[in-house]
């Protein structure tokens, strides 16, 4: 860009007058020395800063909690979903596995869904029980149940989840790697499930086949993962997803769909005639759907992956539909950023933001959740992970 703008200054001065030639190249290289300066000034680390606290989002969020909503000592923990139940406190539920395991790939063979509980919403959460274990390798969901959801409908308590399976004995913390065999299958093994409770202590039925199969020549024929459901008025669910398909015998990038289904118990169609509603080919890859309707319509906050909706590589997307199939992305496209002002006073950088979930009181939104880590992003340099709360400001 430099070189583009002295090449241009350059020929603007020589063609318009008749300075000499040093005196020129002079105003040239200082021209070039401030634009340089302003450059510098503009990436200072205070200056970037404070970008991120003037730019705009379309979510009114308020001062990230520095205390962790839910923290597990010897676990990585990861995406919560929140329900208040019929005793007056906060049920959330939660994933963890041991941090004797690296935080990635782990969390496909290791991660089991737990439920913790507070007075206030915002929490801290204190450990109850583990809902959803490991029942072994002949179930669907036998080794793995991950990215829950928890809803709350006449009188049961609904979770819906990922879990996954694969025949092999325990791996060793050093042989559980990405291109692992034990990865590879229980990362194509993923599926969407349902468990049933009477209470958010559970005891939690759980079935013997998903709500949400993959499907030959679609989207998700390789998995179905990250659920985010939605009863409508009659009980009728509408479930935003994500999916990937194989591309040979390889995987493609993540998309999102969206099903419907007369019930919460299914059975589930995927709408849109199978395609995608958010397609990786055509939009860049999106995830982490959370998926909510109000008054004006359908809205999902999802995670822009490669950063092509916002410019920030994994910040938030506000999209919004009429009818849940047909999606346009808001005028002011990034929900929010990894970029987090804390009620510390302090502004920094999370390494990771992921699985947003919105709790609604009184049919307004007044938290948001996420999954939440140091490091420096995409999974690297972390040494612990939490689940976070940010309260929304009222307008």
């Amino acid at each position: 860009m430099i070189v583009g703008q002295s090449d241009f200054i350059m020929t603007h001065l020589l063609w318009r007058g008749r300075v000499p030639l040093f005196m020129k190249r002079l105003l040239v290289y200082l021209l070039i020395l401030c634009l340089s300066l302003v450059e510098m000034f503009a990436l200072q680390p205070e200056n970037v800063l404070k970008k991120a606290e003037d730019k705009q989002f379309a979510l009114n969020l308020g001062k990230a909690r520095r205390t962790p909503a839910f923290s597990c000592e010897g676990y990585w923990v990861w995406g919560s979903s929140v329900v208040k139940g019929h005793d007056g406190k906060y049920h959330m539920f939660v994933s963890r596995w041991p941090k004797e395991y690296r935080f990635h790939p782990s969390w496909a063979l290791k991660s089991e869904i737990v439920h913790v509980v507070s007075d206030t919403p915002e929490g801290p959460y204190e450990f109850s029980d583990v809902a959803l274990p490991a029942r072994g390798a002949e179930y669907w969901d036998g080794r793995c149940t991950h990215n829950p959801r928890i809803l709350y409908y006449q009188g049961k308590y609904y979770l819906v989840y990922m879990g996954s399976t694969h025949p092999f004995e325990e791996p060793t913390p050093e042989e559980l790697t990405f291109n692992s065999p034990w990865m590879i299958v229980a990362r194509s093994n993923k599926r969407i499930g349902l468990a049933v409770a009477d209470s958010p202590y559970g005891p939690w039925k759980r079935f013997d086949k998903p709500i949400l199969d993959t499907k030959p020549g679609t989207f998700y024929s390789y998995f179905t993962s990250n659920p985010s459901p939605c009863i409508l008025e009659g009980g009728s669910v509408m479930m935003v997803f994500k999916g990937r398909h194989y591309v040979g015998n390889k995987w493609s990038g993540m998309s999102l769909g969206v099903a419907y289904a007369p019930s919460i118990e299914g059975p589930y169609t995927v709408l849109n005639d199978g395609n995608p509603i958010l397609s990786s080919e055509e939009n860049g890859e999106a995830e982490d759907p959370f998926f909510w309707k109000d008054e004006e319509g359908y809205h999902i906050v999802f995670k822009d992956q490669l950063g092509k909706y916002t410019g920030e590589k994994e910040s938030g997307v506000l999209a919004h539909s009429k009818d849940g199939v047909n999606w346009v992305i808001d005028k002011c496209p990034q929900a929010y950023s990894l970029m987090l002002n804390w009620d510390d006073g302090v502004t920094s950088r999370v390494g990771q933001l992921e699985r947003p979930f919105i709790l609604f009181e009184n049919g307004e939104p007044a938290y948001m959740f996420f999954a939440t880590s140091d490091g420096i992003g995409s999974f690297k340099g972390m040494s612990a992970s939490w689940n976070m709360v940010i309260p929304f400001v009222k307008r």
